[in-house]
């Protein structure tokens, strides 16, 4: 594997080191050993899989507190997403800053989000699906979101949504979450 840090410290674009023959190819998706190796701290406990029907379908931007903050392995297996992280890390340096990254189901990259960092995609074809593994449990009643359009990340989103749920619509600016 190959792993590329992006501008916000701790989160890595991840390349699958493909060993091909006449079948086709065969990748290591995680290795604990290597993850540990360049600095990641990945144990995940639960694993999470999304289908969208439609292109432009928004899902984000979410996270949740401590003590149940969760780092995310985020790759798309099917069609195409735009994936955004977002620091929300008040010692970070990058804090408030956000990247994004392509994922597709050509490119076979992964996202891996570390703990304290909102995450989302917008799906870029219809038929998409995508799937995540997670370090906490999913805890009802402790998600949070940053809504797509909050005017304190101008995120450069490549549409509108056309399909997202009333939940994130409807999150409150960042200014009220602080």
């Amino acid at each position: 594997m190959i792993f590329r840090e992006t501008k916000l410290s701790g989160v890595f674009i991840i390349e699958m080191e493909q060993i091909t023959d006449h079948r086709g190819f065969f990748s290591r998706l995680f290795c604990k050993k290597e993850y540990h190796e360049n600095g990641v701290q990945f144990e995940p406990v639960q694993s999470n899989f999304s289908y969208s029907k439609y292109r432009y379908t928004l899902r984000g931007l979410h996270y949740q507190d401590a003590p149940f903050r969760e780092a995310k392995l985020v790759r798309c297996t099917r069609g195409s997403i735009f994936d955004v992280a977002l620091d929300l890390r008040k010692d970070s340096p990058t804090y408030m800053n956000w990247i994004s990254v392509e994922l597709n189901d050509e490119n076979q990259r992964t996202l891996f989000v570390p703990e304290g960092i909102a995450h989302g995609f917008m799906t870029l074809q219809h038929g998409t699906e995508v799937t995540y593994h997670v370090s906490e449990y999913y805890t009802p009643g402790e998600e949070k979101g940053i809504r797509w359009d909050d005017p304190a990340f101008d995120i450069n989103w490549p549409a509108d949504p056309q399909k997202i749920s009333q939940k994130d619509q409807n999150w409150p600016d960042f200014s009220n979450h602080f």
